[in-house]
């Protein structure tokens, strides 16, 4: 196994993410499909009238989103200043959302904000660049702070379950592992759903991308071998993924997974 990235290392990463992609939804993830569904997942959970929190905005195509589509006031917020930058520059362009929407660097484990003041707090794969437990930990805790009584958290972060039953499936047809990436700790779902049930109760955990990675991480794969094709298996740009996107989930094979709390 790899060794992980040092806090530094990641920081550089997600850096060098930044002015490589700019605009792109690829600056937070080359798999834009998957970030397309998480989109349309956490959308069903926010509602006119929410002030939220959007913590791992990157560089705002995410949050853009969301405050095009519900009338809501929004923070995004991001611990790399490339990131914000480049979601300011969006910000710009976007001046109909002028009033509603906000960028600003901000680092989830010491939160500048006041306590139990937003009605809903979005985590988008920050916790799992976190290193460890007891980082993700103080992530949590923070975000259970700032989050009014009533309110939701919603985490989209990839879990160890869904890796591992991916990984599973895809040994039974002769491929590989899919590695942890070095700058993931990816969070055991059940140790996160025990931490917070003091302060929060799961509401849903939603595996949305689970019949999408079967497609694309075993079937696609599996196919471009039988045909020998010449054809990148990474690349989810092709109509294969598109369509893969658009199915119903089933199973737990998806690594990235939707935690859905509420704060009692």
């Amino acid at each position: 196994m790899s060794e992980k990235f040092s806090p530094e290392q990641t920081l550089q990463f997600w850096t060098q993410q930044a002015q490589k992609y700019g605009q792109s939804p690829s600056a937070s993830w080359s798999d834009r499909m998957v970030i397309e569904m998480e989109i349309r997942q956490i959308m069903k959970y926010l509602e006119d009238g929410d002030h939220v929190l959007d913590i791992g905005c990157a560089n705002g195509y995410s949050t853009i989103r969301y405050v095009t589509n519900r009338k809501i006031t929004i923070k995004g917020i991001d611990i790399i200043p490339e990131m914000i930058a480049n979601a300011n520059v969006r910000l710009q362009e976007s001046k109909m959302l002028s009033g509603r929407l906000e960028f600003s660097l901000g680092d989830i484990t010491s939160l500048n904000e006041p306590g139990e003041c937003y009605d809903k707090v979005i985590v988008t794969r920050v916790l799992i660049n976190l290193g460890n437990w007891e980082n993700q930990s103080l992530g949590i805790r923070e975000c259970i702070r700032v989050l009014k009584q009533g309110g939701m958290l919603l985490l989209s972060e990839a879990t160890i379950q869904g890796w591992q039953n991916l990984n599973k499936f895809r040994k039974e047809w002769g491929l590989p592992d899919i590695p942890m990436p070095t700058f993931n700790q990816y969070l055991d779902q059940e140790q996160v759903i025990r931490f917070a049930s003091s302060d929060l109760k799961l509401i849903d955990l939603v595996n949305f991308a689970s019949t999408y990675y079967v497609g694309t991480r075993v079937l696609k794969p599996l196919l471009v071998q039988a045909l020998g094709a010449d054809i990148d298996t990474a690349d989810p740009n092709m109509e294969w993924n598109s369509w893969w996107a658009e199915l119903p989930s089933f199973g737990d094979y998806g690594t990235q997974k939707l935690f859905v709390f509420k704060k009692r």
